[in-house]
């Protein structure tokens, strides 16, 4: 990371900063987004976070999680919020298109634009940018970045808890997408104060009856094994919406069951949403479901982590998946295609 004296002289002036992640957000959008606040914070700075939707409920134990304002309720308070800043600061998403409605808007506002971030292909959406696929998660560049700027001291518990938030969920308790700065980063963290199986406990066994009851019908009812393609998947109707009371964040982790499996090494999850069917695809080793879900479904995302949408119905969405695997067949199996 390089830090231009532009950018340290902008932050270490109290300024109006609009702090925003994507749709849908997780423990990293979460994470990196409540750290950086409490970080500016320390200098002055006026600081709002802002979501185009709702996060799961198991994050609300997050310090500063119940200011969030969110797009889809509060549409007119965040369109007020959005007006009055000169800084923003784009987290965990590098596209306009993947904040919404609100990308709508602040595109068209005047400000300085600050982006970190860790997925592929970023868009030319910033003045400063940091971005390094490469990172475990947008929580780790958030570490460094605080470290970059000469603030090491302010990386307090408060800060700490968030960016450990990012670190275990984004790299599956440790377990994908780890290099040796995460680990060097827990380590800090923990010595600095911060809780670290008492957050694990929090997002990872707060579970609700019906949550083990779909992930029970998913795996039972809802789960196909494609050996010859070392694939498995796991599909959800509207219908299952309705029967199981769906809501936000119930589905989040059910893909990586079919990882389980010794033989899979390409797991998908394929769901309806009110508009559209969502892919979430995950990998083992080196095997790009990225790379399916740009060329193929309108996504993108990681190596081993993507995700992807289709406007066609959830049966065609699943064909469709179906019918790509023969191209894979070799990079999945070491065997030629059909």
């Amino acid at each position: 990371m390089e830090f231009s004296s532009d950018l340290r002289q902008l932050l270490h002036i109290p300024q109006n900063v609009a702090i925003l992640s994507h749709r849908n957000p997780d423990g990293d959008a979460i994470g990196s987004s409540l750290a950086m606040r409490h970080y500016l914070e320390q200098y002055g700075h006026t600081v709002h976070v802002l979501f185009p939707s709702e996060y799961p409920e198991e994050f609300e134990f997050l310090p500063g999680a119940e200011d969030i304002l969110i797009w889809d309720i509060h549409t007119e308070e965040c369109k007020q919020v959005l007006s009055r800043k000169n800084v923003f600061i784009f987290l965990d998403f590098n596209a306009y298109s993947r904040i919404d409605r609100m990308g709508d808007l602040v595109k068209n506002l005047p400000g300085a634009r600050i982006l970190i971030d860790h997925h592929l292909y970023p868009e030319p959406m910033a003045d400063y940018v940091f971005s390094e696929p490469a990172a475990s998660s947008t929580c780790e560049l958030i570490y460094r970045f605080i470290s970059g700027m000469g603030d090491s001291q302010k990386i307090n518990p408060t800060v700490g808890i968030c960016i450990y938030t990012g670190l275990v969920t984004d790299t599956g308790s440790f377990k994908h997408a780890t290099n040796s700065m995460v680990f060097r980063i827990a380590a800090d963290l923990i010595d600095r104060g911060v809780p670290d199986t008492e957050i694990q406990d929090r997002i990872f066994n707060s579970q609700k009856e019906k949550n083990l009851r779909l992930l029970g019908h998913c795996l039972a009812n809802r789960m196909e094994y494609l050996p010859e393609y070392r694939t498995a998947l796991i599909w959800l109707s509207r219908k299952d919406y309705e029967a199981f009371e769906i809501q936000r964040g119930d589905t989040e982790g059910i893909v990586n069951y079919l990882l389980t499996i010794r033989e899979v090494k390409l797991a998908a999850f394929i769901h309806n949403q009110p508009t559209i069917v969502k892919l979430s695809l995950r990998s083992k080793g080196d095997f790009d479901v990225q790379e399916i879900c740009r060329t193929h479904f309108n996504g993108g995302g990681h190596k081993n982590a993507a995700g992807a949408y289709s406007h066609d119905s959830l049966k065609a969405t699943i064909q469709k998946f179906k019918d790509i695997l023969p191209l894979y067949k070799k990079a999945l199996t070491g065997q030629n295609g059909k």
